[in-house]
């Protein structure tokens, strides 16, 4: 398993990572912008999991926090100097002007939350309230803040309607319709698109994952310009899982019900989050394109019942691992609810 919490096997942490591809036009607006003195102090950095959002937003601050004056600062993001104090501490974690904000782990269980409670924002107000020994910027970093509970993003917003001086947030989302209006509307929008396949086989290459012909080919097409989702497809089983999926829903009679159950039990394996988490997203997005196929061909009841089925699969997860349901029958329960749609 990766030694940093919430990577995953395989990946380089944010943090850590040295080289970003395929965003060079995000690179430059923020570059430009924070050397013109008129950088917004809240950024939203949004786009699909996966892409280099986080990568971008410590690569970002690394910048910053290197040259702290504006005017002075380069025009572009360099790599960042992994021999620099700045690059030192960030990776570290150990960075005092640097607050990384994500799901706490439990300390009862040992398990990461399943969201970003209002003590961790605590954190940050207690953060801006010391004062920066070297007079640098102060930067919290939400990761991402679709994990927010309600409490905490009433926090943030408090802090992001009177942010402290030289305070910067650099806030990331994979889905920013489902944040606080409030919160989208006080931050600068930042849109990062899925990676070209250029830039996804430079990804893949410097994890060396290295794939040819027509595995490559499969690989790409099938991680949508995602890194994660390549991780997820490669070490994780994520392709078994998919063609599973498929041989359930096109399954008939006995034989339907026991693929059923076979793939339940591999989806409630004990500490497999991270494969149930890729099921669940693989199953939204195929209700989804069920959904626009029938409003396409004019099924519009056919079409609300798979939008409907689809808007209504996160919730019931939450509610599974906040109650600690078992597992099994959650997903079983919902290969059942997909067969009759």
């Amino acid at each position: 398993m990766s030694e940093v919490q919430g990577v995953l096997d395989g990946a380089i942490a944010p943090q850590q990572n040295t080289r970003l591809f395929g965003h060079e036009e995000a690179e430059a607006f923020l570059a430009q912008s924070y050397r013109s003195g008129k950088g917004h102090h809240a950024i939203l950095i949004e786009g699909p999991e996966g892409i280099g959002k986080a990568t971008l937003a410590f690569r970002f601050a690394n910048h910053v926090l290197t040259h702290p004056d504006p005017a002075s600062a380069p025009d572009f993001l360099a790599d960042p100097d992994p021999q620099s104090l700045v690059s030192r501490q960030i990776t570290a974690g150990a960075s005092h002007n640097l607050l990384h904000l994500t799901r706490p782990v439990d300390e009862k269980t040992g398990r990461v939350k399943s969201a970003i409670t209002v003590d961790e924002v605590r954190r940050a107000g207690h953060f801006f309230s010391q004062t920066s020994g070297t007079g640098n910027w102060r930067i919290v970093i939400i990761d991402p803040a679709d994990d927010l509970n309600r409490n905490a993003a009433n926090a943030i917003l408090k802090i992001l309607e009177e942010p402290p001086k030289r305070a910067m947030f650099l806030v990331l989302s994979h889905a920013p319709g489902k944040l606080l209006p409030t919160i989208r509307s006080r931050c600068m929008p930042l849109r990062l698109l899925p990676l070209s396949n250029a830039a996804m086989v430079k990804a893949l290459d410097q994890l060396d994952i290295s794939p040819e012909g027509e595995k490559r080919d499969s690989l790409l097409a099938a991680s949508k310009g995602s890194v994660a989702q390549a991780l997820k497809l490669m070490n994780y089983g994520g392709s078994d899982i998919v063609e599973a999926f498929a041989e359930v829903m096109s399954a008939e009679g006995p034989g339907a019900r026991k693929r059923m159950h076979k793939l339940a039990e591999v989806l409630a394996q004990k500490d497999g989050d991270i494969v149930l988490g890729f099921f669940m997203e693989h199953v939204t997005e195929e209700l989804m394109a069920r959904a626009r196929a029938a409003a396409m061909a004019g099924d519009i009841a056919a079409a609300e019942k798979h939008a409907r089925l689809s808007s209504t699969l996160s919730e019931r997860i939450t509610v599974a691992q906040a109650y600690n349901l078992d597992k099994k029958q959650m997903v079983l329960s919902i290969l059942e609810d997909i067969r009759s749609v």
